[in-house]
């Protein structure tokens, strides 16, 4: 039986999983454990998470979205025309309709940053860990969150490298595992143990941790954070962080959620390493998955100086659209997570037809700046096929900038050169060993000499 999953926190998660951990693993139970897992994931299946019996529809049937232009048609439109007046017009009805409303202003500093190992990672890297304290201002109020990043540059490299920067479901010492990584008293590994190889069998082995060497070896340094660290992935206590870090935005309607606040997060990453002759200012590549997967977009939608986007499985309120879609509805995410976006989105649900905005949008913001946009057969609920249709409709964007944009007419066919990537591996919702070499074919592709 094959499972595909959204989740809500590797903490949730795990804490959820464990309900079968009695399940022996051994050679002689494989079989019989999978069977009762999947059982018990079908009986207790919450709104995040949906078995995915069905496959994606490989035509990418439905209707392309409009063209993200706002005025005057495509025939009329300049580059000029698109970044002095329509695209901050969509910035501004993204915010009011659905991440809700960013800080007008933000600043960042370094307050230590100690090397805990130039040879780590079996000589791969430098493992070092930055205390950030980073501020949010609306209208004037500041609010101050603090936060650690932890970084791996690669030892192979002559010059600045070229950074990914990853937010995943796990804390940093999971993503970056490194036994002297700094923990807050009493913190575990939560990959640890059955938990852990349960979690990973369900949403892949990469599903925490990417498989750091190769990155590294390739040329890529890593800066991770933990997003819950300043915006905690729960309803109640999300909400109050975001209303503290907004205290200057009185609009309860338009005041902004978790994916947004973790797209401004990545932008706050980029000010602690931009200026270190290390790495590559031209080259800040946003990774993420699922929720991030969202983040990710928002985040170089509203920054230019991230350069390129790997957003793997975002699906609604990431890449998909909202308008005739499959898997997960606009009324289901915001019924789960009422912390992830503006309460304005929620009111959309049942009558998206009626949205001035729709996620091709989104996507065309980025524009010309490579993005791929990763996704699963059988991941119906994350609606592959939709997130699809948005690329052909943000398309005309990359086309006007004299960039190839989406160069695929189905949802087979990956060419990791296209500035607009799709990929689509068959399984399900997760980070596989299928989808690393996929990623880094694409990042090779872009941000490679391909004379070095």
């Amino acid at each position: 039986m094959k499972v595909g999953a959204d989740f809500v926190t590797c903490d949730g998660l795990l804490k959820r999983v464990r309900i079968g951990a009695s399940v022996q693993v051994g050679s002689s139970r494989v079989a019989a454990s999978r069977l009762f897992l999947a059982l018990i994931i079908m009986l207790m299946t919450p709104a995040c998470v949906r078995l995915t019996m069905a496959w994606t529809d490989l035509s990418a049937s439905g209707p392309t979205a409009n063209p993200p232009i706002t005025a005057g048609g495509a025939a009329t439109l300049s580059v000029d025309d698109w970044e002095s007046a329509s695209a901050p017009q969509v910035r501004e009805a993204l915010q009011t309709n659905v991440y809700g409303v960013l800080p007008d202003g933000a600043r960042t500093a370094i307050e230590n940053r100690r090397v805990v190992d130039a040879e780590a990672f079996n000589g791969a890297g430098v493992y070092e860990e930055f205390s950030l304290s980073v501020t949010a201002d609306f209208k004037g109020v500041s609010r101050e969150a603090r936060f650690i990043m932890a970084v791996a540059t690669p030892a192979n490299v002559v010059g600045p490298a070229p950074v990914i920067l990853m937010e995943t479901f796990c804390p940093r010492w999971a993503t970056l595992p490194h036994p002297d990584a700094y923990r807050p008293a009493g913190a575990r590994d939560m990959m640890s143990g059955v938990g852990g190889s349960i979690a990973t069998f369900i949403f892949g082995r990469y599903i925490c941790t990417p498989p750091i060497e190769d990155i590294l070896n390739a040329g890529y340094a890593i800066a991770t954070i933990a997003p819950s660290e300043f915006v905690p992935d729960r309803p109640e206590p999300g909400l109050e962080a975001l209303r503290l870090l907004s205290a200057g935005h009185s609009d309860e309607d338009t005041r902004w959620g978790a994916i947004g606040a973790w797209g401004w997060a990545f932008s706050r990453m980029v000010d602690a390493l931009e200026g270190d002759s290390r790495f590559d200012r031209e080259a800040m590549i946003v990774w993420g998955h699922s929720r991030y997967g969202k983040a990710a977009l928002v985040a170089a939608a509203f920054d230019e100086r991230i350069d390129g986007v790997i957003s793997h499985q975002s699906g609604t309120g990431g890449a998909s659209l909202n308008r005739q879609k499959k898997g997960e509805s606009l009324a289901a995410i915001t019924d789960s997570y009422p912390h992830w976006f503006a309460k304005t989105y929620a009111r959309y649900a049942g009558r998206e037809q009626e949205m001035p905005i729709d996620q091709h949008h989104l996507l065309a913001l980025i524009a010309p700046r490579p993005v791929l946009l990763g996704n699963a057969r059988r991941d119906v609920w994350s609606d592959p096929n939709g997130a699809f249709r948005a690329a052909k409709g943000a398309d005309p964007i990359y086309q006007l900038y004299g960039v190839g944009g989406l160069t695929q007419d189905r949802l087979k066919r990956f060419n990791p050169q296209a500035d607009i990537a799709f990929w689509i591996r068959p399984g399900t919702h997760g980070v596989v060993k299928e989808d690393w070499p996929a990623f880094l074919a694409f990042l090779d592709a872009h941000f490679k000499d391909p004379s070095s």
